[in-house]
């Protein structure tokens, strides 16, 4: 590819650049007002990101027989002993405040004939606790009322149709991004970049995530020298709905939490617990249609006729197919969904790259773990938000143009081809790294992505970058634990450790390190 130079274009400033608009991104910037910002959209705002799609809700303790405790409790259980229990702490007891401030901004929540909140049951919560949003589209309405508020911020500058290609980096720590707008080339100088880019689900061949969500992010704070942390843990959920389509449609956890039943083409239950962690409904289904005798939800005694109006997403998703979830039997089977690790951040969202922070799928905060448990994505990247708009707003930032800025701008170029969806990589890590993994596969998946990026790391694309950090500590994590089970491997170890990795480290050997997770785990647990 030809290289191209971003001289002639006159460079931007801004004093914080967030790259990405999904919600973790705007509330970020909604935050941080009265202090300017300037959000990097891939399109026009409030379109293509995973929030909006979100069906599950948010997890929060408003009935009367639950706590903040209670489902503090209930989310270290499901993170299989890679939670950090402060971080947990502090996130769900900010929850009700999380659905007071979305409300605040226009969020119109599911409420009860006498005005309370009306919350569901999804799996692994001992009560119910998930705050939806016209059934099954809280992340639609949630999203129309953030976007709604950023349009009412006159702090807020959105750069629509931009992609961040690099973050610029000199003396060890952030002076700028490299961005394209408009198939051209840009440079931003700023001293303070967030990055709230969601996950990586699309580089498996299954998946519920959009076409972009390739790992972006983590390929950004890799190059820029950061740490990334536990990045084998990838959520898949058990019920997508299998229609051949890419991505595949969510059939929400609520369904099950309706009463929805798991079984396979008999009708014989796959499970007596549906709602059980992820990962287990995960292995359960991902079993089932191994040995050919599928998977199905069965809604139509719990559900029949009501089905659309409880969950008009899913309904619209299943009739365009051919199938009527009144009566019919819904193929299900697991599918790429949530990046449970990321780039390594402290309680304020920093990376160990000074002027670099990250929040939202992208971040491991220490809240999710091995395993999230559901629907604490959104209040996650809620909750974050305000602690990194928080960290911003406590910092001076003058926001001027350096000559080292503009030196750089002028020189700046680049040969690496847009990030693109290849079969062949998403085949590659399916293969190696899907529900149940193990050694041998692991080792040759990764030894191809590795000589594919040491071959030309400048020019490697971020989805093969992000590719070959995930299958690294895959392979470093010689165990079985949350999302990540080795059939090589089937216990879990004695000491819960969380993988970390830089970009160099994974270029070499060994690959990473393991360092000790704050939370106790019990010991010796066969899988």
């Amino acid at each position: 590819m030809r290289s191209r130079r971003a001289g002639g274009v006159p460079p931007l400033a801004a004093p914080t650049v967030v790259v990405g608009a999904g919600l973790a991104g705007l509330v970020t910037a909604l935050r941080l007002s009265p202090q300017p910002c300037l959000v990097l959209s891939g399109g026009a705002l409030g379109e293509g990101s995973a929030s909006s799609w979100a069906q599950g809700g948010i997890a929060a303790a408003v009935g009367g027989d639950d706590t903040p405790e209670l489902h503090a409790a209930d989310t270290v259980e499901a993170g299989a002993g890679l939670c950090d229990p402060y971080v947990v702490e502090q996130v769900t007891d900010a929850a009700p405040g999380a659905i007071d401030y979305l409300e605040g901004l226009g969020a119109r929540f599911d409420r009860a004939p006498d005005g309370t909140l009306r919350p569901g049951l999804e799996g692994a919560h001992s009560r119910r606790r998930i705050v939806h949003a016209r059934g099954d589209g809280t992340g639609r309405e949630v999203m129309r009322a953030v976007v709604r508020a950023v349009g009412r911020t006159p702090s807020i500058r959105v750069l629509a149709g931009s992609r961040a290609q690099r973050i610029l980096v000199h003396a060890g720590r952030v002076v700028g991004l490299q961005v394209e707008h408009d198939g051209r080339l840009r440079h931003i100088t700023t001293e303070r970049v967030v990055l709230a880019t969601g996950g990586s689900g699309s580089l498996w061949p299954h998946t519920t995530n959009p076409a972009g969500s390739v790992g972006h992010g983590l390929a950004l704070a890799a190059r820029a020298g950061a740490e990334l942390r536990d990045l084998e843990m990838v959520q898949f959920h058990p019920t997508a709905l299998d229609v051949g389509l890419d991505p595949l449609p969510l059939v929400s956890e609520a369904v099950r939490g309706a009463g929805a039943r798991l079984v396979n083409a008999a009708g014989e239950l796959l499970t007596d617990d549906p709602l059980a962690a992820r990962d287990v409904v995960s292995r359960l289904v991902s079993a089932a249609l191994a040995r050919g005798e599928g998977a199905f939800l069965d809604a139509s005694h719990a559900l029949g006729p009501r089905f659309a109006e409880a969950f008009p997403a899913v309904a619209q998703a299943c009739l365009a197919s051919g199938i009527d979830p009144s009566s019919d039997l819904l193929p299900v089977r697991p599918a790429a969904h949530y990046q449970c690790g990321g780039v390594t951040v402290d309680l304020r969202g920093r990376t160990d790259v000074p002027g670099l922070w990250a929040v939202g799928e992208v971040a491991s905060t220490g809240l999710h773990g091995a395993n999230r448990l559901a629907s604490n994505s959104l209040l996650e990247a809620v909750v974050c938000a305000g602690w990194v708009a928080d960290d911003l707003a406590a910092q001076a930032s003058d926001h001027q143009v350096s000559p080292l800025a503009i030196a750089m701008h002028q020189d700046l170029r680049t040969e690496r081809p847009a990030v693109r969806r290849v079969p062949e990589l998403r085949s590659l890590v399916g293969r190696a790294v899907g529900v149940l993994r193990q050694g041998p596969e692991l080792e040759a998946v990764e030894a191809v992505l590795r000589a594919s990026v040491a071959a030309e790391v400048e020019t490697a694309d971020d989805a093969t970058i992000a590719a070959l950090l995930v299958t690294r500590c895959a392979l470093l994590r010689t165990e079985s634990r949350g999302g990540h089970a080795r059939v090589d491997h089937p216990m879990t170890a004695d000491v819960a450790a969380h993988t970390t990795t830089t970009l160099a480290e994974a270029l070499t050997d060994p690959p990473g390190r393991l360092t000790p997770s704050p939370s106790p785990v019990l010991a010796g647990a066969p899988r």
